[in-house]
């Protein structure tokens, strides 16, 4: 896998006319020995690609269900190291692509060059940064690209447009189109943000548009599909596997979860 794994997942599901669906998991849930299940039953539910999360003790963009997830993924063992193996083992059993989503201090740390080589040696597509901003993404896009490995900007509904052109210039592999303002996590109702974002964004670049953030539901994920190639779901699928009994149990609320929105996205 490489950033021309996501290159080609962009171009069927525009050639289908659909939009593909990547729902993010945190690795280590429900406990590390159970955690690739969880992704094999999002890709027997019609998953298109893979949003996973190393978790991290300070994840500023995460609301409360993800961060809920993250402290209990540390609390079982989950580190860096295991992450990538996560990322290894989602990507040769599930055979989709997978994006690895992590925060500027595990990133910088490692250094960017490691950390980039590591993700794709792990089979990752592409990698997630979400508190860094565009302006200090040079060094790391250069990492990145230097391997194959795609990375991610994100676009709110508050970036102007002169901001957009600069996010376009630097050619992500997609944007993340962030749907609703505020952290991660479920809305009961929508706003008409997203496909505001969505039509200004589209109006300016080609470039592939994937919106998350506050999408939990299937019609939520419709309502913003119309301009988007992608949706990411990632509270909702957590909360799942926080609230089930057992493995299996989460594992079965995944898969048909899972099946309920790529259904409405088809």
């Amino acid at each position: 896998m490489s950033r021309a794994a996501l290159d080609l997942l962009f171009s069927k599901v525009r050639d289908e006319g659909r939009t593909a669906f990547l729902p993010y998991m945190t690795a280590g849930l429900p406990d590390p020995g159970h955690t690739v299940e969880m992704f094999e039953a999002m890709a027997d539910g019609g998953a298109d690609a893979f949003e996973i999360g190393i978790p991290y003790s300070d994840p500023l963009m995460d609301g409360p269900t993800i961060q809920a997830g993250g402290r209990l993924a540390l609390d079982l063992g989950m580190t860096l190291e295991a992450g990538f193996d996560v990322v290894e083992r989602v990507t040769a059993r599930t055979d989709k692509p997978t994006i690895v989503m992590s925060y500027a201090n595990p990133v910088f740390r490692m250094g960017e060059e490691e950390f980039t080589k590591r993700c794709v040696e792990a089979g990752a597509s592409a990698l997630i940064v979400a508190d860094i901003p565009l302006e200090e993404t040079g060094p790391l896009r250069d990492a990145a690209s230097a391997v194959g490995l795609g990375f991610v900007l994100f676009a709110a509904p508050t970036t102007p447009d002169s901001r957009l052109d600069k996010i376009f210039a630097a050619e992500p592999v997609f944007i993340y189109g962030v749907a609703e303002m505020g952290v991660t996590g479920e809305r009961e109702a929508s706003t008409n943000r997203p496909a505001e974002l969505a039509e200004r964004i589209r109006a300016r670049t080609d470039l592939p548009l994937v919106m998350g953030v506050g999408i939990s539901t299937p019609d939520q994920a419709l309502g913003v599909a119309d301009n988007a190639d992608g949706v990411i779901v990632g509270s909702a699928m957590v909360r799942r596997v926080l609230e089930a009994e057992s493995p299996t149990d989460a594992a079965a609320a995944l898969r048909s979860a899972v099946a309920e929105i790529s259904a409405a996205l088809a």
